[in-house]
């Protein structure tokens, strides 16, 4: 079948008309008003012939005079890839000869470099996508425009969008002229522009009507012709709008996004959601703080609604999220601390974890142990990391499926022993306080200063080791550095390159990888591709002055004069203040670097766990309820108990875990109604045209920037600035050539800029969009006292 009109389209037959044409056969289906016409199907485009007379007459049955030739591609229109603007539309095509035309531009479309890129960008093969041409009669249209039935600015489900032009809509959809713009919601004001009011009710009816049927928020094409008559050119999913929170009721709730806390605004596999979630809520319980913890496209949001509306509570959430979940997240809760919606109510239930005696008893001892002797609190934390890494092996070997499970459902999120929190807690404690103690006295950007070069830091340890293990491997250079670290990593496995002591590095430290946490994703010693892709840009530093080990050592000697300077002003001019803020930063430089431990020691029965649910996929895989082993992640341990087949399940999961892992943007803050709160805040002018971020580092560079997206593939050359949405302590190698450091998220004291003092490089962090606004080679500025990015203007 070649050509076939779009009245007779059917359900099922999108790879025959492609998603543009389906989509308008449903909507004629539904009984909604499309403009008549025909598609020459992707059995056409597949035989590479242009039936010119089978599209001829179906041009002529159509009335012919002018015509719309829009393309439809098999992968177009699609729940998570429009394609919008990626294929060719011409519209006012007259005649038979123009028309055949039409279509050969819409064929040759499929391969032009933007829609290349595109289906790179979302993964899709090219060998499996074709291109079908829809031809449909031209509305003689007063006004067009496209109607969103979410708000795609903000999230917001309850309101919807309009952006309109009058005639036939080009200038909506290309951005080449102004338009008209609506936001319907409710409390929609008198409409001025083209679109008077009855439209915009019609528009807001239709739709309603059509989001109902999808069974979600629509992207839709619409024209008005002289007569009054609306016309529906196209309905498609909306792509960009991050998933909803789960649904309450109508009462609005607020959620934060913790992920990035842990460094990771990837999605998270499905059975490393269940560990997270008992580690995240450990940590709030911590800090006083109970919330329930969601998943939220994959990602880990916090409930802090109760906590929000708690008299009492709501008070204490601006402090935490400064201090835990940085800028961005504390703006974004005092703007939802301000709505009327969120308002204290005298009867809310505390959500407030209440310490025992017992355990606020252990606490002091702890932290006041750790203050007065810091070398034996640090020892007794060795000890501690040390028995856990060996009772992380399970002490009976695991034979069965029903073993393995047993195993894993033993394996709960266990406070940390005290000897490894306490330690950790007085470190932080004294890194912060001194910033109260000396205000009018010190700056923060100094007291940053002296948190620089910190010992005792394992990350720091381990990129250092991983700076050694690169200069052992200098002798095979050229090897290294030629050969792509995929193929490094498989010959590796085989035992098919030359020893330089990679082994007994990934022996210490192969339990970590990016985005470690979290269960279903690989470690570098099951997969040491990233590792060589860190060793290569560590062989790339020529200038001993830029090695890592002089560059720590260098800040650690700064940070020391700085604080000798900084206390001895401190005790002039506020003697007692200055003497206990001496003695905490003392106490910081022993204790603070500490602060990884805690995550580094949780990794070791994450390894093991995740070494058994490798095998219980095995076992799975086996028995015909999986298709490999790894699919175990995108199931639940109570799932894997049944005896149900699994890989449906498995496999559905999976492409929702690949789609939401191209998602760049993740909001720090949801409302129930999906509004994503950062994209309501009023936004502050950025100074000379710099991008206003939180400065974490001290220090000023310039130098070109290099976007990373995943560290297992970055090259960063020695001067590079490295520009991440956010960093663990996974990317924290790259940080060892990089000359500054810009993220999109963060706090001061998380990993990225903990570790970007203590390597005494620059910093800003919560710069929203970097990713997007700064290209790589552009030459930046990075500010770390002013909290700035600047682009430099090249003469």
């Amino acid at each position: 079948m070649s050509v076939i009109a779009l009245s007779e389209v059917r359900a099922g037959m999108q790879e025959l008309v492609g998603g543009k044409a389906a989509g308008l056969a449903e909507l004629i289906r539904d009984g909604e008003r499309v403009p008549p016409g025909f598609c020459v199907t992707t059995e056409a485009h597949r035989r590479g012939v242009l039936l010119a007379a089978e599209i001829v007459a179906a041009y002529e049955k159509l009335g012919e005079g002018p015509v719309a030739v829009r393309s439809s591609a098999t992968a177009e229109d699609l729940p998570d890839a429009s394609f919008a603007g990626q294929h060719d539309t011409i519209l006012g095509v007259t005649g038979a000869d123009d028309l055949l035309a039409a279509v050969q531009t819409c064929w040759a479309s499929l391969h032009s470099a933007r829609a290349v890129a595109y289906r790179n960008a979302h993964a899709i093969a090219h060998d499996t996508v074709r291109m079908a041409v829809v031809v449909q009669r031209m509305v003689d249209a007063e006004v067009s425009g496209v109607l969103f039935t979410a708000n795609p600015l903000t999230g917001n489900r309850t309101e919807m969008m309009v952006d309109a032009a009058p005639g036939p809509g080009t200038a909506v959809v290309d951005g080449t002229a102004p338009v008209d713009h609506y936001v319907l919601g409710p409390a929609t004001r008198a409409a001025t522009g083209c679109v008077p009011p009855e439209l915009l009710e019609r528009l807001r009816a239709v739709g309603e009507r059509l989001q109902e049927r999808a069974g979600g928020p629509q992207d839709v094409e619409w024209s008005v012709d002289r007569s009054g008559t609306l016309w529906l050119l196209q309905s498609r999913p909306i792509t960009t709008l991050f998933p909803m929170p789960p649904d309450t009721g109508p009462e609005p709730r607020v959620y934060v996004e913790f992920g990035h806390v842990q460094g990771m605004l990837q999605p998270v596999t499905p059975m490393g959601l269940s560990t997270l979630k008992a580690q995240i809520a450990g940590m709030l319980a911590a800090l006083g703080v109970r919330a329930e913890i969601v998943d939220i496209g994959g990602r880990l949001y916090g409930d802090l609604t109760d906590q929000a509306r708690h008299p009492s509570a709501r008070k204490r959430l601006i402090k935490l999220m400064a201090v835990d979940f940085g800028p961005r997240a504390q703006a974004a809760m005092a703007y939802v601390l301000a709505d009327p919606r969120f308002a204290p109510r005298m009867g809310a239930a505390p959500r407030a974890a209440t310490p025992s005696l017992r355990t606020a008893g252990r606490a002091i001892t702890g932290i006041v142990g750790a203050l007065a002797r810091p070398e034996a609190a640090r020892a007794r934390m060795g000890r501690a990391v040390e028995q856990l890494r060996l009772a992380a092996v399970p002490s009976t070997e695991l034979r069965t499926a029903a073993d393995r499970l047993r195993y894993l459902g033993d394996q709960g999120s266990a406070d940390g022993a005290d000897a490894i929190t306490w330690p950790i807690v007085a470190g932080m404690l004294a890194a912060t306080v001194p910033q109260q103690l000396l205000k009018g006295i010190a700056t923060p950007d100094e007291i940053h200063a002296v948190l620089a070069g910190m010992p005792h830091n394992v990350t720091i340890e381990m990129d250092l080791a991983l700076w050694r293990l690169a200069q052992d491997a200098r002798p095979h250079r050229e090897l290294l550095l030629g050969t792509p670290p995929d193929e490094l990593a498989t010959r590796y496995r085989a035992g098919e390159l030359p020893e330089f002591g990679l082994a007994g590095f990934l022996d210490r430290y192969g339990h970590r990888g990016v985005a470690e946490v979290d269960l279903g994703v690989p470690r570098w010693s099951e997969d040491p591709a990233p590792v060589f892709a860190m060793i290569a840009n560590y062989l790339r530093v020529t200038d001993l002055e830029q090695a890592p080990d002089r560059r720590f050592a260098r800040a650690a000697v700064t940070a020391e004069a700085r604080l000798t300077e900084l206390v001895a002003r401190a005790r002039r001019r506020r003697p007692v203040r200055g003497r206990l803020a001496g003695f905490l930063l003392r106490r910081a430089r022993l204790l603070a670097g500490l602060r990884e431990t805690g995550k580094f020691a949780g990794l070791y029965p994450l390894r093991e766990m995740r070494r058994q649910l490798l095998l219980l996929g095995a076992d799975l895989t086996a028995a015909g309820r999986l298709d490999q082993p790894d699919d175990i992640m995108f199931v639940t341990l109570d799932e894997a108990g049944t005896d149900a087949d699994l890989r449906a399940v498995a496999a559905a999961r999976k492409l929702v875990h690949q789609r939401e892992s191209r998602r760049r943007a993740v909001p720090v803050a949801l409302l129930s109604d999906g509004t994503d709160v950062e994209a309501v805040l009023p936004v502050p002018p950025a100074p000379d045209g710099a991008l206003q971020g939180v400065g974490a580092s001290a220090g000023r560079v310039t130098g070109p920037a290099r976007v990373v997206h995943d560290p297992a593939t970055a090259r960063i050359e020695p001067g590079d600035v490295l520009v991440a949405a956010t960093t663990d302590p996974g990317w924290t190698p790259l940080f060892l050539t990089a000359a500054a450091l810009v993220t999109e998220t963060g706090a001061i004291m998380a990993h990225g800029p903990t570790v970007a003092r203590e390597y005494g490089i620059p910093a800003v962090i919560s710069v929203p969009g970097a990713t997007g606004k700064i290209t790589t080679g552009q030459l930046i500025t990075v500010d770390g006292a002013t909290g700035t990015v600047t682009p430099v203007k090249v003469t």
